[in-house]
């Protein structure tokens, strides 16, 4: 695997401020794949800070329709900065990923899904829709759409008791009000 994952960059070469939560746009990546007889994987990016989830559904899997995913992902989270990620082959072109979405690559080290906490904890409350094993092309879009509302809908405790979608939509007032400034 890690023979066709060329020039990756782990995470201890992260800027600091990822690793502290102290900006949006930090971004941890992974996919919920579909069980063994179904179709397709579901692409989740989560900002470390806020918490908010983005989902995209990826039917026919190729690392065209995986860029493809991201860049929506990009149009509604334009504050991505970094990306870290796991070491699935399907970011083998994680360089041209970087230009394309302009926000630098992280990988974890093999086999420390625990370095990307973030996503794994959303695809455990994704878990309690699409249960493991499903297929995932079976599900509409509308149906992971409304998902990734109730997942931005949670209230955390550590947000101070905002939800995900309370905390990004505070941080882009905050720094709307600095840029005007």
């Amino acid at each position: 695997m890690s023979k066709r994952l060329k020039e990756r960059k782990f995470i201890e070469l992260r800027p600091r401020i990822c690793e502290k939560r102290g900006r949006i746009g930090d971004a941890e990546a992974d996919f919920i794949v579909s069980g063994k007889t179904g179709k397709g994987v579901l692409l989740i990016v989560v900002d470390r800070k806020s918490r908010a989830p983005f989902l995209e559904q990826i039917l026919k899997i190729s690392l065209k329709n995986v860029s493809q995913a991201f860049i929506r992902i990009k149009s509604r989270f334009k504050e991505m900065k970094t990306i870290t990620l796991d070491n699935d082959l399907l970011f083998q072109h994680h360089k041209d990923l970087e230009k394309l979405l302009n926000a630098k690559i992280y990988f974890c080290h093999p086999y420390h899904s625990w370095e990307k906490g973030t996503v794994e904890n959303v695809n455990k409350h994704i878990r309690k829709d699409i249960p493991k094993g499903s297929d995932i092309s079976k599900y509409s879009k509308k149906f992971i759409q409304q998902l990734e509302i109730k997942l931005n809908r949670r209230i955390l405790a550590c947000l101070n008791y905002l939800t995900p979608a309370e905390a990004l939509q505070l941080e882009r007032k905050t720094k709307k009000r600095s840029c005007v400034s």
